[in-house]
């Protein structure tokens, strides 16, 4: 008499999650004697990922997909040209403004907190500001004078980060030419019943995640320079591009518009004040009325597991060599196919295991 045993999904996850491990980290092992090209090769795959948007929509209007992907590249590197003869000076004068006024800006904190610690003092609560201060200001000036050192050691690399940048370049063009035999010929190792599913996942959660986030970060970028600049804000520009970029990390430019609003508040309090209004602002616009029609709901993840996503990635990417960067920037979209796929996995009905009398 033979008798059919069906696994629960936990049991089915947890004999997984071994394989899963060792499989992890073994290619951990194969990864980082490679480093820093698994990096490069995933940061062109992401770029390939976003020219191929407007590629497809040209192809899809008639024009041939040769010529289709030279006028994308043709327009991209125009633009890129364009941001770096306007945008690039002018962050590169307004960071070393920033740095040669940081000094001063300390010393108006730390007068402020000193002022704080009499008006607690003379109200009988407990204060410590003046180790805070005085550690605050020991560490921010070391920090701006290392700043300012290392500018000619960042001059140095250039021509190390120039290599690396034609690399990718050269990789993102190969892979946007020949990147669907690629896909096609990886999806024929996967299980006939599964191919389909991630296969467009991955498509639909990649392409539409990071498109989506590229554009959130230049609309912001570009919104925010013209707020910033008519409100006559102080480095303006580095700000507005800063907070703009960060929003590629969900909750990440929240965080920078604080900081920059701290930043500010040291040497005018009402400029700070400025900026956090002004940024909220222009924020919300994009989150209510950009944002649902560019990316919708292709996350799909609750903000918990998107908080948690992010650290857990950073620390995958580096113990995988990608880099903290690559990782966060990695984490969202990894998280979300994820869950597709052990949403499927969990739907599907659980492989009968035979056992004899």
């Amino acid at each position: 008499m033979l008798e059919r045993l069906v696994l629960p999904p936990w049991l089915r996850l947890s004999l997984a999650l071994p394989l899963l491990a060792l499989n992890l980290w073994v290619l951990r092992q194969l990864l980082l004697p490679l480093a820093p090209f698994p990096a490069l090769f995933v940061g062109a795959a992401l770029i390939a990922f976003l020219l191929d948007l407007p590629t497809r929509w040209l192809a899809r209007r008639g024009l041939p997909r040769g010529l289709a992907v030279l006028l994308v590249v043709g327009l991209s590197l125009t633009l890129l040209v364009l941001a770096a003869l306007w945008l690039v000076p002018r962050l590169i004068e307004q960071l070393g403004e920033l740095i040669n006024s940081l000094p001063s800006w300390l010393v108006e904190a730390e007068g402020v907190l000193d002022r704080l610690e009499v008006w607690a003092a003379d109200r009988g609560l407990p204060t410590e500001f003046t180790d805070l201060s005085s550690t605050l200001f020991a560490r921010a000036s070391q920090l701006a004078s290392q700043l300012s050192q290392r500018a000619l050691g960042i001059l140095g690399a250039t021509v190390g980060l120039t290599v690396n940048v034609v690399i990718v370049a050269v990789l993102a063009l190969f892979l946007l030419l020949g990147g669907d035999p690629i896909v096609a010929g990886l999806a024929r190792w996967l299980p006939e019943g599964t191919r389909t599913l991630v296969t467009g996942t991955l498509n639909r959660t990649f392409r539409g995640y990071f498109a989506g986030q590229v554009l959130l970060a230049l609309i912001l970028s570009a919104l925010q320079i013209v707020v910033f600049t008519l409100l006559g804000i102080p480095y303006g520009v580095l700000f507005a591009v800063a907070i703009g970029f960060t929003t590629l990390v969900p909750y990440a430019s929240a965080l920078t518009i604080v900081l920059v609003s701290v930043l500010l508040a040291l040497d005018d309090p009402r400029t700070g004040i400025e900026v956090l209004v002004a940024a909220i602002s222009v924020g919300q616009v994009v989150d209510q009325v950009i944002q649902p029609r560019l990316m919708g709901s292709i996350v799909g993840l609750q903000p918990a597991w998107l908080l948690v996503s992010l650290p857990v990635g950073a620390r995958v990417g580096s113990l995988m060599g990608f880099g903290d960067l690559l990782g966060l920037l990695l984490a969202v979209p990894v998280a979300s196919c994820l869950k597709t796929f052990l949403d499927a996995w969990g739907q599907q009905p659980a492989p009968d295991v035979i056992t004899g009398e």
